[in-house]
């Protein structure tokens, strides 16, 4: 802990100092808090009432507070309690237990008007103000009645008594958890015999805000009938009689048993002060329902035999900033010789990063050598010895961080408990490279911090956050009252829910809203949490506002492309729809093999598997008047319906004027012309490659014309070769291409293969490796009598179709073969 580190003392030994260099440079990290203690309990307050009315010290207070609980009756919190109510306690007998409630003890009501928006910062206030003598004064009523009660319906009896008139409450129910899990009723005022025996006992399930309460260990707060009506199982009467309820869990050890409703007459939100008095109340009943309070005072603990320590670290555990409790160890003549550190708060953190419980046990000697004569553990002493509060001159404190000297500042303050010392300590200088971290982190990440202390009504920005409101720092902190005329009409609701969490039920909140600004609306972020206080009521909140403009813009600029692309693929998807019902109609796949002109023809189709787009590929085989036939095989460049358009156009223009006679080198070339000249129009395509063969049965002669297609594969027996090419470039490319044509003579028994690059070609190998490929396996194929199957087994051996696939298998039978059932017609 800082604070036990103190400097080298000028009367130190020279050892001494040199182990505390030693010490300090094995010190490689260290955690800057600053932090002071911010909490203060009941019984404090208590006893510096008791002090200046009886003007007796703060030990001879605190005895005095002891005496008269035990002497009436009353636990230590509930003497506090009546003790800052100002109130005589006086039971004689025959006098009823509740007090009668008085015009003065009238207490806090919630704010008629505009006191009910989510916006309205008084709603949330609390601390100090006119109404807090009220409050005192009916806790101290109902400290001081609970003293007479005996059981649950005394206990509802009395609140709906005190309470009643102060916060509108006209009836209290109060259940705890049974042992199926279910609710029993303990206790009730204000409803009848029969309501209560209809609720007695509730089951355990869901949408019971009772058991949602205790569950959560939060307060839950009804307060718009309708909405609540759908949310949860109302107990009790519909809500035109009670219009708002409110749920408070019993506070205890671990989970909580019990819970108590106050089901109120007007409708509204409940105000800050309302909420604090049902809470407190509720606490109050904690001893009488026997639920034992969850934070006990130390002396009250020692009194009856506790354990001291473990009552002091509960309050160590409860404070803000670093705080430790040292214990004296004296020699055999009672002279300390060293302090033990028996319990810390958890925002203790010492040089060497030991924190919370790790410092516990830990002796400040030998821990903290260079602490021994110097003025601080002679302070030490001197407030152990006469009870005098120690509070030390800053000191500069020379720490080695990586290697690195570094100088800080620290105060530390020691006050006698028992015997014992509590122990606390601040550093007052930040170091100036912390605060430009801090200042880059929020420029960086254009957010900035925020707190409000609900108690004081003290709102705190950092530079930052003037930035994302564009709100000139001169003007000061917005207020809450402000903030709506700032929002997007839209996000007024949601934020006002996410406030009212955060404000009224000390949820934590991360909840993005927009504002306008001269510059334009921006996208911003906050996230806040609440400090409360012992009772759960929200003190102080801090968080801080993100600016997300930017990131929001990127964001809506993606969602744009996203759905632009999502359009496109949908375009897409629906062309190549089109374009593969057209390719259907126009190249249909025949199920068995055909006759044209004496031969048999197989063919096999087969698309691309990546892509949206249906591709060029085509072919025709057809019976031309002559009784030849005309074998075409067809790639158009490019894919979907320009593609298949161009196919469509190729396809009509080859068969019309190989049917008028015309030779096949002239229909290349029209061909090639008709393409050139619809190279501009948006719907075509610019190239194409082609082979084509008449037929002529009665020599059984094969005449080949091709422009810039792969040549056809004879194969002749064993024996597979490629048709020897003649001239012909591809079509669409220029006005100067010229086609020859090429002649071979079949024989029976032969086979050949028109087809196109898909077939034959993979990425990375040379086009001749491919055909030579080809021309093995389909010999194989042959060889193992595949031959009536070999145009769509030789597809299907292309595992991964990267393009289209088209085969025609033409086959001359061998003589004498019979034909066999083979249709005669062509394919169109």
């Amino acid at each position: 802990m800082k604070g036990d580190a103190a400097p080298v003392g000028e009367g130190a030994a020279p050892e001494v100092v040199a182990l505390a260099r030693v010490v300090a440079r094995l010190r490689s990290e260290i955690a800057d808090l600053e932090g002071v203690a911010a909490t203060k309990a009941v019984v404090e307050r208590a006893r510096g009432v008791l002090m200046a009315r009886a003007e007796v010290s703060a030990d001879e207070a605190y005895e005095l507070l002891l005496e008269r609980a035990g002497r009436r009756g009353h636990t230590l919190l509930e003497e506090c309690w009546i003790t800052l109510g100002q109130l005589r306690v006086r039971k004689p007998a025959g006098t009823a237990p509740i007090p009668p409630p008085t015009a003065s003890t009238a207490g806090p009501k919630d704010e008629p008007g505009g006191g009910t928006s989510a916006f309205s910062r008084r709603r949330y206030l609390v601390g100090p103000h006119e109404g807090d003598g009220e409050l005192n004064r009916l806790l101290a009523r109902v400290a001081d009645g609970l003293a007479a009660t005996h059981g649950g319906d005394d206990i509802a009896a009395l609140l709906v008594t005190v309470l009643g008139a102060a916060a509108d409450v006209g009836a209290v129910m109060i259940y705890t958890v049974g042992a199926a899990g279910g609710l029993d009723l303990t206790g009730s005022a204000g409803i009848d015999e029969a309501l209560a025996e209809q609720w007695r006992h509730v089951p355990p399930l869901s949408g019971v805000a009772a058991l949602e309460a205790i569950a959560g260990r939060s307060a839950l707060w009804l307060e718009d009938p309708d909405e609540d009506a759908r949310r949860y199982l109302l107990i009790g009467d519909p809500p035109g009689r009670w219009p708002t309820r409110a749920w408070v869990p019993v506070p205890g050890d671990g989970q909580p048993k019990a819970a108590i409703g106050f089901l109120r007459t007007r409708p509204g939100p409940f105000a800050a002060d309302t909420r604090a008095l049902l809470r407190q109340a509720t606490r109050l009943c904690a001893g009488p329902l026997g639920a034992p309070e969850p934070v006990r005072d130390a002396g009250a603990v020692e009194a009856v035999g506790g354990d001291y320590v473990a009552a002091v670290q509960l309050i160590l555990d409860t404070m803000a900033g670093p705080a430790t409790l040292l214990t004296p160890l004296r020699s055999e003549t009672g002279e300390v010789e060293d302090y033990r550190i028996d319990a810390a708060a958890p925002e203790s953190v010492d040089v060497a990063g030991r924190r919370g419980k790790e410092l516990v046990g830990r002796r400040i000697l030998e821990t903290y050598p260079t602490l021994a004569g110097t003025a601080l553990w002679e302070g030490y002493l001197d407030t152990l010895t006469t009870g005098a509060r120690y509070e030390g001159e800053p000191f500069t404190y020379e720490e080695v961080v990586a290697g690195v000297p570094r100088q800080s500042v620290y105060s530390v303050r020691a006050s006698r408990l028992g015997d014992h010392l509590v122990v606390s300590w601040i550093c007052h200088d930040t170091s100036q490279r912390e605060v430009r971290r801090l200042a880059d982190m929020q420029r960086l990440g254009n957010l900035g911090w925020a707190g409000w202390n609900l108690v004081t009504d003290t709102v705190t920005w950092s530079d930052q956050v003037y930035a994302i409101f564009d709100r000139d720092p001169a003007r000061g902190p917005m207020t809450l009252e402000e903030l709506p005329s700032h929002l997007v009409p839209d996000d007024l609701p949601r934020l006002g829910a996410a406030v009212e969490r955060l404000l009224g039920e000390g949820e934590p909140v991360d909840q993005p809203f927009r504002i306008t600004t001269v510059r334009g609306v921006r996208h911003l972020r906050i996230v806040a949490e609440a400090q409360t206080d012992a009772d759960g009521t929200p003190v102080e909140v801090h968080g801080f506002f993100q600016d997300l403009t930017a990131q929001h813009d990127i964001e809506h600029a993606l969602h744009e492309s996203e759905r632009a692309v999502l359009l496109q693929r949908g375009m897409l998807q629906a062309e190549r729809a089109l374009a593969a019902s057209l390719q259907d109609a126009l190249l249909p796949i025949p199920e068995q093999s055909l006759e044209l002109a004496g031969l048999c023809v197989d063919v096999a189709y087969v698309p691309a598997d990546s892509g949206i787009n249906v591709g060029g590929d085509w072919y025709s085989a057809i019976e031309l008047p002559d009784e030849s036939a005309l074998f075409v095989v067809g790639d158009v460049a490019g894919h979907g319906l320009a593609a298949v358009g161009t196919m469509a156009q190729l396809r009509f223009t080859t068969k019309g004027m190989a049917i008028t006679g015309s030779p096949l080198p002239e229909v290349l070339r029209r061909l090639n012309t008709l393409l050139l000249h619809t190279r501009s129009d948006p719907t075509g395509s610019a190239t194409a490659t082609m082979v084509m063969a008449r037929y002529r049965p009665r020599d059984r002669r094969l005449i080949w014309v091709r422009a810039g297609h792969l040549p056809p594969l004879l194969i002749r027996g064993d024996r597979a070769e490629f048709l020897e090419q003649p001239q012909g470039a591809l079509l669409g490319a220029t006005f100067e291409a010229s086609y020859e044509q090429a002649a071979v003579d079949l024989l029976p028994g032969d086979h050949l293969l028109f087809y196109t690059d898909g077939l034959v070609e993979e990425p990375g190998e040379d086009i001749q490796t491919c055909l030579d490929r080809l021309a093995e396996v389909a010999v194989r194929l042959l060889r193992e009598g595949l031959g009536e199957t070999l145009a769509p087994t030789l597809a299907a051996l292309c595992t991964a179709h990267r393009d289209d696939i088209c085969v025609l298998h033409v086959h001359v039978p061998d003589e004498g073969v019979p034909d066999g059932d083979v249709p005669d017609e062509g394919i169109p």
